[in-house]
């Protein structure tokens, strides 16, 4: 247990359990992705899989190991953002870094910042009010209402555009402090990062897009009054 605290306590155990709880995140969001997308089949089949979900004891006791890794990976972030600002030899430094590195990698702590913002936002819009309301409305229209409001999509595209830049970095960097990044195991990682990075957030920006420029109420029901 001491040589574990000892190790956490480290930077290269701090490196270690950020590329840890931001891998368990990524399988995160490619089950919400794989979720979501079943928006696009209509009320009836969205609202029978969110209800298994909330039925199921596994998924609730997932939702604690989430909600960790929701706090302990920007925490950790964070600390080591500031380490290393601390430790830079600041011009020299700063100067090859914007020379050598793409741009979300210069940015990780604004784009991280900006989707833990985003996520606050996102869990208040659709988790809490569908979790912990007195009425529990229907989830599926809770999303067709926030999507039909333009600033809101607007918000939404932009962060999950940040989000999808946020793990490019983070499977690159991620898979340097696993040891994995190597000529053996990089094409498959890269190929990996791409479904992470590219295809997932592709997903989560269809939904606003199809809601807000091609949904058309369906007789599905009328949109309960509250979440107006």
């Amino acid at each position: 247990m001491s040589a574990l605290l000892s190790f956490y306590q480290s930077s290269i155990g701090k490196k270690f359990f950020m590329s840890i709880t931001g891998l368990f995140l990524c399988l995160f969001l490619l089950e919400h992705a794989v979720g979501n997308s079943l928006l696009f089949l209509g009320k009836e089949i969205y609202e029978a899989y969110s209800e298994a979900l909330v039925k199921n004891p596994v998924i609730r006791t997932i939702e604690i190991g989430l909600f960790l890794s929701l706090l302990v990976h920007p925490m950790l972030g964070g600390w080591l953002w500031f380490v290393n600002r601390r430790s830079r030899p600041v011009k020299y430094d700063v100067y090859q870094l914007k020379e050598n590195a793409p741009w979300y990698s210069r940015s990780t702590m604004l784009t991280g910042l900006t989707i833990f913002g985003f996520l606050l936002l996102h869990l208040y819009s659709f988790f809490f009010k569908i979790r912990f309301t007195p009425v529990h409305p229907s989830g599926y229209d809770l999303v067709v209402h926030k999507f039909q409001d333009p600033l809101f999509v607007s918000v939404y595209v932009v962060c999950i555009g940040l989000l999808g830049f946020h793990l490019r970095h983070g499977f690159q960097s991620g898979s340097q402090t696993l040891g994995l990044r190597n000529k053996k195991y990089t094409p498959l990682i890269d190929k990996v990062a791409f479904l992470f990075w590219f295809i997932i957030p592709a997903v989560f920006i269809s939904l606003p897009i199809y809601f807000y420029f091609f949904w058309r109420p369906a007789m599905n029901g009328a949109m309960t009054a509250w979440i107006f």
